[in-house]
């Protein structure tokens, strides 16, 4: 190797991303009563009655978990999809208060039970 190519490789910068396996969801967050500025910055349903509406953040790893989640969050109460992303891991819901809190409390209560995963407190703003 010469002095040339010593300097090229300084001058380049080189990113490693990693992923690292495992089975948690690391966040579960319900928002009562929301701004009307946040549904439509998310693309969410506006027809809303927006005094009683809740919406609900659910990240999990693997990514996939959240087909399931939104299964599990749609049979345990009245809550909507807001949008979900299997590579991601992300799931949104939206609904009353109480519909919303069920959805997380059944999602995260399946996948401690049943998945074996580290899961999080249930959060709320």
């Amino acid at each position: 190797m010469n002095i040339q190519d010593i300097i090229a490789n300084e001058n380049k910068m080189r990113i490693i991303q990693e992923i690292v396996p495992g089975k948690q969801i690391t966040i579960a967050h319900v928002i009562a009563n929301p701004d009307t500025v946040l549904y439509q910055k998310l693309g969410l349903n506006p027809a809303l009655d927006y005094s009683k509406a809740a919406i609900g953040i659910v990240t999990m790893t693997p990514s996939e978990t959240a087909i399931i989640a939104g299964d599990i969050a749609i049979k345990t109460s009245g809550v909507e999809i807001g949008f979900v992303d299997r590579f991601s891991g992300t799931l949104i819901v939206t609904g009353t208060v109480s519909e919303v809190d069920t959805s997380l409390k059944a999602i995260v209560d399946y996948t401690k039970e049943k998945l074996d995963f580290s899961v999080c407190e249930i959060t709320r703003t």
